[in-house]
């Protein structure tokens, strides 16, 4: 089972109130979570540790075979996350780990950069969200 999932996370100050957006196209199922402050590059991590929590509680035992694919629009995220690129920041280093132990319960994760344009639904959400809060 292949299963492709939009996300993004976005911070209105950077640091400021942050919120992530992410959308199961497969399952048609969409969340917008305000996650309080966080820079942007931290409310991206989030959105893909919140993903892939998210799709192992809704796969349950199939997870194990599951491919996943995470869309970006974060080149820093997805190049971090493919191992294009080193993992510098302390605070990030954290949600690195989170996400490499969240990837061995699935059968294979994918990290894919978009365009922005391309991730329109997931940025709506985080907008739409942080609009919510201010």
């Amino acid at each position: 089972m292949k299963m492709v999932i939009y996300t993004d996370g976005g911070a209105r100050g950077n640091p400021g109130p942050a919120a992530i957006g992410i959308i199961f196209l497969d399952l048609n199922k969409e969340y917008g979570e305000a996650i309080g402050e966080a820079t942007n590059n931290v409310a991206e991590y989030r959105a893909v540790v919140f993903a892939l929590k998210k799709a192992k509680q809704l796969l349950g035992k199939k997870s194990a075979e599951a491919d996943i694919e995470i869309r970006s629009d974060s080149e820093l995220i997805v190049n971090q996350l493919s191992g294009k690129y080193k993992v510098k920041d302390a605070d990030l280093k954290e949600f690195f780990v989170d996400v490499w132990n969240l990837k061995q319960d699935f059968g294979s994760v994918l990290f894919t950069h978009i365009p922005r344009e391309k991730n329109k639904k997931a940025d709506w959400l985080v907008n739409k969200t942080l609009n919510t809060l201010i």
